[in-house]
């Protein structure tokens, strides 16, 4: 991609007039050679498989170390009996990044999004949303080209993975791109989008990559919850006119700086955070044995 940052691509369609997700598109074209419909029906391929990911949830699997695996039909049964806090939409969004996050540990066919380990955000603001208002399949497409384009500037000024950023990487870039995918879906221009995926980033600066037994589950699983929770409220803020006083980009900067600053034991190494907990060790001794 040759936007170095997100302010080129807010400026792109002030210059263009074309929407956020246009400009991301126009510029995937013209570096992958491909034509729009193959690359339209590529991200619909995408879209599809997070729907069949979601519908094919199995509340019977267990993780082979039988650390994960029932918790969305906890969520599930919650919605249904009226018991959260937090109401039928967020205890869906809530439902569904368990389920993806579980379905990830349990082996099943998940979209990397932008990882594996934070695989539950983005599916589960969107297809919750998607499921509970009127949106045209061609709007949630566009939604993830949004999405796509601020994970690509994310990935280029700074990192997506654990093992090099720590989960600020993981599921801080998760949710940034959630953010500004559904800014976007509530008619937000590419400022307010932008913003969003900065203010869902900035609160999650310095999260621990810290999997018990090295495995990404506990607490990856949960922590699917919060990146998805965040997106929410970071995408709210940004619609109502909230602007990050720290610039988009610079955020983005400010992870990488954080991320480099991390010791080894908390990028996905198992040897710091949670993982280094009584419990953890147990649990990686009983894995062991």
């Amino acid at each position: 991609m040759s936007f170095k940052s997100l302010q080129e691509i807010v400026e792109s369609t002030r210059k263009t007039g074309q929407p956020f997700w246009e400009v991301v598109l126009t510029e995937d074209l013209s570096e992958s050679q491909q034509t729009r419909a193959e690359t339209l029906a590529k991200m619909q391929r995408l879209y599809q498989a997070m729907k069949e990911a979601d519908q094919n949830y199995d509340r019977a699997l267990k993780s082979p170390s039988g650390l994960v695996g029932g918790d969305g039909e906890k969520m599930a049964w919650a919605i249904e009996n009226g018991t959260l806090i937090c109401g039928d939409f967020i205890g869906h969004v809530m439902a569904k990044a368990i389920k993806m996050g579980e379905s990830n540990a349990c082996m099943k066919r998940i979209v990397a999004a932008p990882t594996a380990g934070s695989c539950g955000v983005i599916p589960a603001v969107l297809l919750t949303y998607a499921e509970q208002h009127e949106v045209a399949e061609a709007g949630l497409i566009a939604a993830l080209f949004v999405a796509a384009g601020i994970g690509e500037i994310i990935a280029s000024r700074a990192f997506i993975a654990g093992a090099t950023g720590g989960c600020q990487a993981e599921i801080g870039s998760a949710s940034a791109m959630a953010a500004g995918a559904l800014a976007y879906l509530r008619g937000g221009d590419a400022d307010c989008i932008v913003h969003a995926a900065a203010l869902a980033l900035k609160s999650l600066l310095g999260l621990a990559c810290d999997p018990v037994a090295g495995l990404v589950e506990v607490p990856c699983v949960k922590r699917n919850v919060i990146g998805a929770v965040n997106a929410l409220t970071s995408a709210d803020m940004a619609l109502a006119g909230i602007r990050s006083q720290i610039p988009p980009d610079e955020v983005i900067d400010a992870m990488r700086l954080i991320g480099n600053a991390m010791p080894a034991a908390l990028k996905e190494t198992g040897e710091g955070g949670l993982a280094l907990t009584p419990t953890g060790l147990a649990i990686a001794r009983e894995l062991k044995e």
